[in-house]
């Protein structure tokens, strides 16, 4: 018999956790797995709750929650036997999206049933591990906001990105990987492990993760009107054929910038130097993965929705920027004459 350790996060993403563990006893195979449910009860609860699994030789952990969750849970199994299971429910299950495990709670039971798994890679940055996708400048900036924001979820994600990204404004960034040293001004650099943030938001769509290389994307500085290209591109996978951006693969990548800052992993913030080091590890987390990559009908409807949410949200907000901005231009006129 197997063991699997259930970490359920209470307060990750919009869902109710109580509804997923009412189906374990019916889904889950008897003549296979015993099982326990733990509940973390603050933040980096699940990385002492996934090490003690660990060091007691259960064979799968399973993170009910977001990426937040998968990645303390994640930290602690890595180069162990235990592997990693998920059963997706946070904002933006980046990590689930691309492995294919679907986001409705009986079909990612079943993939538990199946016990298939794969070996994949992680990265570290400034040696925090992450496993979906890490970077510097406005999305690292964002997911401090995000943080602060009270309400989770893709809309409030999609509301402060455009809230903040009218005023954010781009940095040079000094970039060094074992192939030579490059400048770029930038709007964001995102390193990924896997291909998405979240959401169906593929930032770095070629990556894989079990090629033992990071695929670094670099937006640099755009206008107004490049945003509707930008948005529709990044949900439909083809983000970077635009010409505001720049890609490359490497192993390790040391980004240096003016001053401290934010960064991100796998959508949480963290404070940092003005020197980040990324490295790229191969193959070193078990995960429980589907046998075939499943294509369901109801991930694409999903996708388009969340592009026309996106939109509706951008063409408001540059909407409101530019009335804004009107009325400045106005006031200064007519206190001119």
């Amino acid at each position: 018999m197997k063991k699997i350790i259930f970490v359920v996060n209470p307060i990750s993403g919009t869902q109710s956790k109580e509804l997923i563990l009412s189906l374990l006893d019916e889904k889950i195979d008897k003549t296979r797995y015993t099982w326990e449910v733990v509940y973390t009860k603050r933040a980096g609860h699940a990385v002492q709750i996934a090490a003690k699994a660990a060091e007691e030789k259960a064979d799968i952990v399973v993170a009910i929650g977001g990426d937040g969750t998968i990645n303390e849970i994640a930290r602690s199994l890595v180069h162990t036997d235990t592997a990693l299971g998920i059963i997706p429910c946070g904002s933006g299950n980046g990590l689930a999206r691309h492995l294919h495990i679907p986001l409705e709670p009986k079909k990612a039971l079943d993939i538990l049933n199946e016990g298939c798994l794969n070996v994949i890679d992680y990265g570290k940055i400034n040696n925090t591990d992450f496993f979906c996708t890490c970077g510097v400048g406005f999305d690292a900036f964002v997911s401090l906001k995000f943080a602060h924001a009270g309400k989770r979820g893709l809309l409030t994600y999609l509301e402060k990105t455009l809230q903040e990204s009218l005023k954010y404004q781009p940095e040079t960034y000094e970039l060094e990987t074992e192939n030579g040293v490059a400048k770029y001004k930038a709007f964001l650099i995102a390193c990924g492990n896997a291909s998405q943030y979240g959401n169906n938001a593929y930032i770095a769509p070629q990556a894989i993760l079990t090629d033992g290389l990071l695929d670094v994307t670099i937006l640099e500085p755009f206008t107004v009107l490049d945003v509707p290209s930008l948005a529709f591109q990044l949900f439909n996978k083809t983000i970077d054929q635009n010409s505001r951006i720049k890609t490359f693969r490497c192993k390790k990548l040391c980004i240096r910038r003016a001053t401290p800052g934010v960064v991100h992993f796998d959508g949480d913030p963290m404070e940092t130097g003005a020197e980040v080091n990324i490295e790229l590890i191969q193959r070193g987390l078990h995960v429980v993965v589907p046998y075939v990559e499943e294509r369901d009908p109801a991930n694409v409807l999903q996708k388009a929705q969340e592009y026309v949410n996106g939109v509706k949200l951008m063409n408001e907000a540059i909407v409101d920027n530019i009335t804004d901005k009107n009325k400045k231009i106005f006031k200064k006129l007519t206190k001119k004459g």
